[in-house]
């Protein structure tokens, strides 16, 4: 069982790591599409001037923006501009090229093509090109894929050699030696990525781009949802998407102006026909939840908010296949696609990347949004027919129950440790992080529910959202997470006291986190307010003829404000004892009943092993307390 944990916990890496270089990006893609849907001949409003930016954006910036993220991702900003550079390379190896006046496929066509340029005798006698006629235009694929691979290899190339490199460079030429040797490595990969990776990678797309194209052409491309739908819910919908269909979609539309790739993991109807099964049929919190987490699907794009319907009584799987693969047949069917991908997956970014008229216009959406209704109508009437079969989900305690029984599993896994059991310590607790695939849909969902239970609690911790990805927690920390996510967040932060739900949306493990904050911090606040009083009740000022401040020599300055702190107090309030200071080696000299040793918590017991006949005051802080002021109210009573 470990092994197989194991192996989907390095899936999810390898997807989140694909997804994470893309995500970052989508505002170009949505920028390129709108731009394109309005701006090209076919678009709504043609502008043969905004058109020209078109084909550059989707041929050099968007790859060489992906592979920059992709090599941060790996070795931060020096990363990503390593990264940049090399995935050029590879950009330019499969551009279309006019040299000499003619137009070659590609710049490896180029060396048989200078026989024919026009050619022109230089001053020296030099046979030259004729200036001007070699010309990059575009690149026959975009090199998303190849930005993908090459920003991040570059990247981990320049980190391995500055860790060999940087413990030897002399003081002073460290800048030198870096920028030198970013350049030097950045330029090999990119003259590489010219000569061998591009050409290979190309020819990888090209087997892919015909794989699919011939399952589009025989109508089989439907099969892709029996994969696609059980792979989202195991939370490898990012990957799926943005990893595998969104270089091969921008391929296609290069080629012919829309993709049905867009819609295979992006349609939202399976997971509404979902929601909507639960709306009519289900039972407990999950019934009263559906129409909440319907509207943020639906519209909101965040597609994890149905996962937790699904997990919950497995037999669901059939039913959001059965509606993907319907979904699909009808887009293959009707011709439908998208001119970019629609991230999030709402039906709003739908519209908007199928109404184009260079992906058919209206015709085109109506297409597209038959699609959707196809697939939320099949997925509805199989999930329907399991949950009315169903007798299980009586009532809350089934969610509730599901939800200990996680844990409980979790726990016996070594995944999450037993916030239940006395060892665990809530007292540290500075923050409280939720963790998801993408670190925005569903993690922000919870994270705001969670924030707001914590508000009316009138807890202090913070409560954010990341993407799994780059999760960093130590022990003062509480993560929270998805089931499906429960065995990366315990590599990616083992110290933190970590939490897995089934639902982010309703959980009984938020009151349970939001009890033992609470509780915890109610019970400190108690302890306060006995250790003062404590502190205080057993000493008369009346019968004091000196207080002490105690400290060791690391700390003598914090010692001598408290000791002018006290001496204003007193001064104030007319009270003749004086006020000193010294070390802990010296206290021996101050046993006596008629002292006060003042000292922080952290060294009142080394105070007393020194003083034990003296009274001892142990206090928060030797600057700002309250406890010299309740010694100062006492004596005038």
């Amino acid at each position: 069982m470990t092994e197989t944990v194991s192996l989907k916990v390095r899936v999810q890496k390898v997807g989140t790591a694909l997804s994470n270089m893309v995500m970052p990006n989508i505002p170009i893609l949505i920028a390129w599409g709108l731009i394109t849907a309005f701006f090209i001949p076919a678009g709504f409003t043609p502008n043969a001037t905004i058109a020209t930016v078109v084909t550059p954006v989707l041929t050099f910036l968007i790859p060489t923006a992906i592979a920059f993220v992709g090599g941060k991702n790996v070795y931060d900003i020096r990363g990503g501009v390593v990264g940049a550079i090399a995935t050029f390379g590879a950009i330019i190896a499969t551009a279309s090229v006019h040299y000499g006046g003619l137009q070659m496929d590609s710049l490896h066509h180029v060396k048989n093509a200078v026989t024919t340029a026009q050619l022109y005798i230089g001053t020296d006698g030099t046979r030259m090109i004729q200036p001007g006629h070699m010309e990059v235009v575009s690149t026959n694929i975009p090199m998303i894929l190849g930005a993908m691979i090459l920003g991040p290899l570059t990247a981990w190339i320049v980190k391995k050699f500055d860790a060999w490199v940087q413990p030897h460079i002399k003081t002073g030429f460290e800048m030198l030696v870096n920028n030198f040797s970013g350049g030097i490595i950045a330029g090999l990969m990119l003259i590489l990525s010219l000569k061998v990776f591009g050409p290979a990678i190309e020819g990888l797309m090209n087997i892919l781009t015909a794989g699919v194209n011939f399952l589009v052409t025989e109508h089989l491309i439907p099969l892709a949802n029996l994969f696609i739908e059980p792979a989202k819910i195991l939370f490898l919908n990012n990957a799926i998407n943005h990893g595998v269909l969104t270089p091969i979609g921008l391929e296609q539309v290069a080629t012919h102006g829309k993709s049905i790739l867009f819609l295979l993991e992006a349609n939202p109807g399976p997971g509404l026909g979902i929601l909507l099964a639960f709306m009519f049929f289900g039972k407990g919190s999950a019934k009263a939840t559906a129409p909440g987490a319907a509207l943020i699907h639906f519209v909101g794009g965040i597609h994890e908010i149905y996962f937790p319907y699904v997990m919950m009584k497995p037999a669901l799987f059939l039913a959001v296949m059965a509606g993907g693969v319907a979904g699909t047949t009808t887009n293959s069917l009707l011709n439908s696609g998208l001119i970019a991908p629609a991230a999030p997956g709402s039906i709003i970014s739908i519209t908007a990347m199928a109404a184009g008229k260079g992906a058919g216009g209206l015709g085109n959406l109506l297409s597209v949004y038959a699609g959707v209704i196809v697939a939320a109508g099949v997925s509805f009437i199989v999930a329907s027919f399991i949950l009315k079969r169903d007798k299980s989900m009586t009532d809350d305690s089934f969610d509730v129950a599901k939800e200990e029984v996680a844990a409980d599993k979790a726990i016996s896994k070594g995944q999450t440790p037993t916030t239940n059991d006395v060892s665990v310590d809530f007292t540290n607790i500075k923050h409280i992080i939720f963790a998801c695939d993408a670190g925005m849909g569903s993690s922000a969902m919870g994270a705001s529910i969670l924030r707001n239970k914590a508000k009316k609690a009138g807890l202090s911790q913070d409560v954010t959202n990341v993407a799994i990805a780059n999760l960093k927690a130590g022990p003062d920390t509480i993560v929270v997470t998805q089931d499906e996510l429960a065995p990366r967040a315990a590599t990616m932060a083992p110290c933190a006291i970590r939490y897995s739900v089934v639902n982010f949306l309703n959980s009984p493990r938020y009151d349970e986190i939001i009890g033992s904050l609470a509780g915890n911090n109610e019970e400190n606040n108690k302890k306060k307010v006995l250790h003062e009083e404590a502190s205080t009740d057993d000493i008369d000022l009346n019968q004091i003829d000196e207080v002490v401040f105690a400290h060791d020599d690391a700390h003598i300055g914090s010692s001598t404000m408290g000791k002018e702190t006290l001496q204003a107090i007193f001064q104030t309030h007319d009270v003749k004892i004086p006020v000193s200071d010294v070390e802990f080696t010296g206290l021996g000299a101050f046993n006596a009943s008629n002292i006060v040793v003042v000292t922080s918590e952290e060294f009142t017991t080394i105070a007393k092993s020194k003083a034990p006949n003296a009274q001892h005051l142990s206090v928060e802080s030797l600057i700002t307390t309250p406890e010299y002021l309740n010694m100062v109210n006492r004596m005038n009573k």
